[in-house]
């Protein structure tokens, strides 16, 4: 039978959403651009895949009329240093300022995997006392995984309902799927960072094992990340970082036990992983005006 999902209805255009505006950046080694672009258009959002050095040679400008900056999947910069290590100081000091104001004015910033590692090395993440106007210090990192090598494997994950994530809301603390496909997954940060964001609820994702508890074992937690924490959010809930790919599941054709589904007549309506991208659009198109 097929998992209860945490988003149940069905992949029609949400009513509003071709006033929203997506840049979804590419190049210099990213490769999950197409499929985040996709699911978003799915949902009727306008969504613009764009060169990451045209975002640059742009500045300030390239982000007018944008509502949310999708930061994708793949291997900036083949991983040279560190993930997303290049890319993020390449956007910090050409328009880091850009940037927060950015998410100051009430845009909303999505990270996958690569994507989520550059945020977090840019500061966006998890952003604690963070002064408006400016990036702030890198408070965490996502390193080598506690198993050395990269692991492509599907992993469930538990909603925290109590989480301010405008991708995660409305979830009912239901279990999330995707695939989990990286070398470098294991969030770290120090007592103190751990702590705050464990009391301000910004961990919206952890990895569970069968039995839906949050787990930091191998291979349901890829990555051997502590208390099993797969995808978190700044205050605002506007920004959010995970690491598995909600863009690869989209449809349930996707996922590895789709076939079984349909030969037992429960196939869910949509993947799980449209429902984070549906959320980001309804959380626009929720505030007072489009940018």
């Amino acid at each position: 039978m097929a998992p209860a999902s945490a988003w149940q209805e069905p992949p029609a255009p949400i009513p509003g959403a071709d006033g929203v505006r997506v840049l979804v950046l590419s190049g210099y080694g990213l490769n999950c651009e197409a499929e985040t672009a996709a699911g978003f258009r799915r949902v009727g959002a306008r969504a613009d895949i764009v060169h990451t050095g045209a975002v640059i040679e742009r500045g300030a400008a390239s982000l007018d009329g944008v509502h949310v900056l999708a930061f994708v999947g793949g291997f900036s910069f083949g991983d040279h240093i560190a993930s997303g290590r290049v890319l993020a100081n390449r956007l910090r000091f050409a328009m880091g300022d850009a940037l927060a104001r950015f998410v100051d004015d009430g845009g909303l910033v999505l990270g996958i995997c690569n994507g989520f590692q550059t945020i977090a090395k840019l500061g966006l993440l998890p952003a604690l006392d963070r002064a408006a106007g400016e990036l702030g210090p890198q408070q965490i990192s996502i390193v080598d995984n506690d198993r050395l090598g990269y692991r492509d494997a599907w992993v469930k994950m538990a909603i925290d309902p109590e989480s301010p994530c405008v991708f995660t809301r409305g979830s009912s603390g239901a279990i999330l799927e995707a695939p989990s496909r990286h070398g470098e997954g294991k969030i770290v940060a120090s007592p103190e960072v751990r702590a705050r964001c464990e009391a301000a609820h910004l961990v919206a994702l952890r990895y569970v094992d069968a039995s839906g508890a949050p787990t930091e074992a191998w291979p349901d937690n890829p990555n051997g990340s502590e208390g099993g924490w797969a995808g978190m959010c700044d205050a605002t809930g506007r920004v959010f970082g995970v690491m598995p790919h909600p863009e690869a599941f989209l449809y349930p054709e996707n996922h590895p036990d789709f076939t079984a589904w349909r030969a037992a007549g429960h196939v869910p309506a949509v993947g799980d992983g449209l429902g984070i991208l549906a959320n980001g659009v309804r959380a626009v198109l929720g505030t007072a005006h489009l940018r």
